[in-house]
């Protein structure tokens, strides 16, 4: 089963998204199943960047003592699940968090020089997504929604907010479960 739990900034979306998974974890475990929860962080934290450094701390704490592996994953999605495959035998249960779309669209978009297209970095995510999706029980992937602002910004962040909007697009459509996440309050948008 694939959630996508989508919001603005400080909207409570990785909160949510880490009690969903501890959530379907526990009642796997309920029934008796081995379950692994794993948590795939695709920011990346440069030198310099205090304020990165703060958000993935908090971060750390929001999940510690939850149980979760940690894979620290900025791009190729791919390589997650070949991680996942070390620590475990395929046949388990396993329930991944991948935080946060948003990262890993520009992490793959601005990776190289030139940057990547939107349309190549929104094929390789959702490729990579199926992938991901095939490969665990559950999995819930954060993203944030694009296109609030009404702001114009130069051409190459405006390529970044149309890979944004695409790639929600797509994972929206993949998804079992669609959970837009308002003030800290879950709004289900899609169920199956």
């Amino acid at each position: 089963m694939m959630t996508l739990i989508i919001g603005g900034s400080g909207s409570g979306k990785s909160s949510y998204a880490e009690q969903c998974a501890v959530s379907l974890s526990q009642m796997e475990e309920e029934q008796k199943a081995e379950c692994r929860k794993y948590y795939l962080a695709t920011m990346q934290v440069f030198d310099g960047d205090a304020e990165g450094r703060r958000k993935v701390e908090r971060h750390r704490q929001l999940r510690w003592n939850k149980g979760f592996i940690t894979i620290e994953q900025p791009t190729d999605i791919r390589q997650a699940i070949q991680k996942m495959n070390h620590f475990e035998a395929v046949s388990g249960v396993r329930t991944a968090l991948l935080e946060c779309v948003s990262n890993l669209t520009a992490n793959e978009m601005f990776s190289g020089a030139p940057p990547e297209s939107a349309e190549r970095v929104r094929a390789k995510i959702t490729e990579e997504m199926e992938l991901l999706r095939q490969n665990v029980t559950h999995l819930i992937v954060v993203s944030n929604n694009v296109f609030e602002d009404g702001i114009a910004y130069d051409e190459i962040t405006m390529e970044y907010i149309r890979a944004m909007g695409a790639v929600n697009q797509k994972l929206a459509a993949m998804a079992d479960r669609v959970i837009e996440v308002v003030v800290g309050i879950p709004i289900l948008l899609k169920s199956l």
